[in-house]
């Protein structure tokens, strides 16, 4: 152990130095440091489930090995009456591992509707209007093996293609931000194994358990395939080799978008021209989803079918203007202009 590593764990408070000392723990650190790798500043999102209270433990530690600044924010999305309460006792709950978390509060309208997908892309909204505030450009999230698994599949369900397939990543772009999954790597059964040691506690959302949700229900059947044998290592590796073929795609699809469209920044309107439409057709409908994406300051891309009824409005030679993700979308003869909608 060099010396700048051992005064690094020095200055590691007794009761996190003690954690590690766990055989178990100390390995999920060492794997969480190699996937990190990270030099920079970072934010973190916990929302007080064993995932992110476990990635809360192994980020602080972290912060303090490199002598990196980190803060720590938990979301209240006054979904249900008890939230705000959860979320103060989450607060106190950090203290324990010397962290001053800050409460964020989801104030929009609430729907029953996608609850979970509006309320992740709300989560994120705030998450990000902090970054831009603090200049820390990084947010960790606490994503796992399992929701590796689970994502695969109900992206199958959704007819998805190969994009929305892999689409969980351990690096991705929003707005400009890298949203990093560092925990990718993990069990969730690991991740609970160190709240359980470190905290004691972690929040039980009732939503976990409620077969009304897609994602429970998937779940459920991962459960009942790895009983019949699926193999997770050879399922991990066929993500890996369709992650491979996904990335011939996007090299085509930066081209086009490189080559084939133009951003005004005086008018804050993107231009695609008729070569733009004359690519395979996955790459039209890549480049397109992530122009609408980019434009309409989106974290998701619109659902495939609504972009498959726009590609086909763009072969037709008429002139047109509609809306979609938060864009104005407009045909004047060969040119398609997309620009925010206000």
């Amino acid at each position: 152990m060099s010396l700048k590593n051992l005064s690094a764990i020095i200055k590691i408070p007794k009761f996190l130095r003690d954690k590690l000392k766990n055989k178990r723990i100390n390995n999920i650190y060492n794997q969480f440091k190699k996937s990190l790798d990270l030099n920079e500043d970072f934010l973190v999102a916990v929302s007080g489930g064993p995932d992110s209270l476990a990635l809360a433990f192994l980020a602080k530690i972290y912060s303090i090995e490199k002598k990196l600044k980190a803060e720590f924010y938990i979301v209240d999305h006054k979904l249900r009456p008890e939230s705000t309460k959860e979320a103060k006792k989450v607060k106190k709950c950090l203290n324990k591992i010397f962290v001053n978390a800050q409460i964020l509060t989801w104030k929009g309208r609430k729907t029953s509707k996608n609850t979970q997908s509006k309320a992740r892309e709300a989560r994120y909204q705030l998450l990000i209007k902090k970054t831009k505030k603090t200049k820390i450009y990084n947010i960790l999230v606490g994503h796992h093996k399992d929701d590796l698994f689970e994502n695969f599949f109900i992206r199958m369900t959704r007819g998805s293609g190969l994009k929305g397939l892999i689409s969980l990543d351990k690096k991705a772009k929003i707005d400009n931000i890298n949203l990093l999954r560092p925990l990718l790597d993990q069990k969730k059964s690991d991740l609970v194994f160190i709240s359980k040691n470190v905290f004691g506690f972690y929040v039980e959302d009732p939503s976990n358990i409620n077969e009304k949700y897609q994602r429970i229900k998937i779940r459920g059947f991962i459960r009942q395939l790895q009983k019949n044998g699926l193999d997770n290592n050879k399922f991990l590796k066929t993500i890996e080799n369709l992650k491979s073929s996904n990335n011939v795609i996007d090299f085509y699809v930066n081209e086009n978008l490189m080559k084939n469209s133009s951003f005004s920044e005086k008018s804050s309107k993107l231009f695609l021209n008729k070569l733009f439409f004359q690519q395979p057709h996955e790459v039209v409908f890549r480049s397109l989803s992530e122009s609408v994406r980019l434009i309409g300051k989106k974290y998701y891309s619109v659902r495939g079918k609504k972009l498959e009824r726009l590609i086909s409005n763009f072969e037709n030679n008429y002139p047109f203007k509609t809306t979609l993700g938060g864009c104005i979308i407009e045909k004047i003869n060969q040119t398609v202009i997309i620009s925010e909608e206000n």
